[in-house]
């Protein structure tokens, strides 16, 4: 009797036993449809936020931070010639530089008034009444102030040129970054390439060296675009190579000036790096119209024009290129921009932070009216 007793309160344990696990298993189920109902609830909410943000920004006006115009200038390198010494010479180069930054000049052209070949920045200036040198100088003395600090190290010894350009003021344009500072665009150094398909590496003043997708030669300069960093304790950071040109198209963002030289002063319209050459150009001259009556039209490439010691017309004079005589005919616009002046001669440094101060008024005009707002 008692053996039967006790099998009876097995059978019934057991029976709590299998009632336990089932509803164990009931409850895990009804918890991962209340897992999975939550996360649909979620996704829906975040469906419909999404759905909520594009339809606010298809009814609010899209906003263009895109700059699709370029302003060059264009001065002759014999302005050099007329200091005494050769840290008034780097001086001199060093203010140019300054104010074309200031102004967000695309491209600074320098052109020789005596008609050399000067295509290229090798060479030395050998002396003041040397022809033709000044223009290697001036424009070897811009192209270093515009590369950024960090990284002009990674070039050769500096040329007799360059004797006196550590001591002029940095130009400090939005690419020549600061300790501590974080940027999505860097200029680098191309350094010494990897494995064949692996790109290669460049110093961006960084502690990390960036890993490029594109294969370079050692010492060619390049805009680099950095990835998001996915792993902070990689010694390596990503990043892809961009055009400097597309970041002030795209972004708005300036970016610093080129530097080109120009045998004479046809040249300069001749050889325009734009495909459609300068739809604008613009004369400074005291014998020219006053700039307050000026009403400059929608432009995509315009061109500043600066004399030397004698004028523009000694320019006009000098290039056998050119038929005629009068330079006023070279350009859409051939004006005294600063009339009335105190002074019986304005240095060409002084003409051009005036002109691009009195211009930017009538450029940002003549902007609105080509973007139709």
């Amino acid at each position: 009797m008692a053996e039967k007793s006790q099998a009876k309160r097995l059978r019934v344990g057991e029976d709590r036993t299998m009632d336990w696990r089932k509803w164990k298993q009931e409850k895990k189920k009804e918890k991962k449809k209340w897992k999975e109902l939550k996360l649909l609830r979620r996704l829906e909410k975040k469906m419909m936020q999404e759905v909520a943000e594009k339809q606010k920004e298809e009814a609010e006006p899209i906003e263009d931070k895109g700059c699709n115009y370029t302003v060059s200038v264009a001065l002759p390198g014999s302005i050099l010639s007329n200091t005494q010494s050769a840290e008034l010479r780097t001086y001199l180069a060093g203010q140019i530089a300054r104010i074309c930054v200031i102004f967000c000049m695309d491209e600074i052209v320098v052109f020789d008034e005596q008609g050399e070949d000067a295509k290229t920045v090798e060479g030395e200036f050998e002396g003041i009444k040397k022809r033709g040198q000044a223009c290697v100088q001036l424009a070897r003395i811009l192209q270093y102030l515009e590369c950024p600090q960090y990284i002009r190290k990674s070039f050769p010894p500096k040329h007799q040129d360059l004797q006196f350009a550590g001591l002029l003021n940095p130009l400090d344009s939005p690419h020549h970054v600061w300790i501590g500072e974080e940027l999505e665009y860097w200029e680098g150094v191309a350094l010494s390439p990897t494995k064949p398909g692996r790109g290669s590496f460049v110093n961006c003043g960084m502690q990390k060296k960036v890993q490029i997708d594109k294969q370079l030669e050692a010492g060619l300069c390049v805009t680099v675009r950095l990835n998001p960093q996915k792993n902070p304790e990689s010694q390596t950071q990503k990043g892809v190579v961009v055009s400097s040109h597309q970041l002030r198209t795209a972004s708005g963002l300036y970016w610093g000036y080129s530097v080109c030289l120009a045998s004479c002063l046809s040249v300069v319209f001749a050889e325009s790096p734009y495909k459609e050459g300068y739809d604008l150009s613009i004369g400074t001259s005291e014998r020219g119209t006053s700039v307050d009556q000026a009403t400059l039209p929608p432009f995509r490439h315009a061109l500043i024009v600066f004399g030397g010691l004698q004028g523009l017309e000694a320019s006009v004079d000098m290039d056998l290129n050119l038929e005629v005589t009068d330079p006023s005919t070279l350009f859409d616009f051939y004006l005294n921009t600063c009339p009335g002046k105190g002074s019986r001669i304005i240095r060409t440094e002084e003409a051009i932070l005036i002109s691009l101060s009195v211009l930017r008024p009538h450029i940002s005009e003549a902007v609105k009216k080509g973007s139709g707002l």
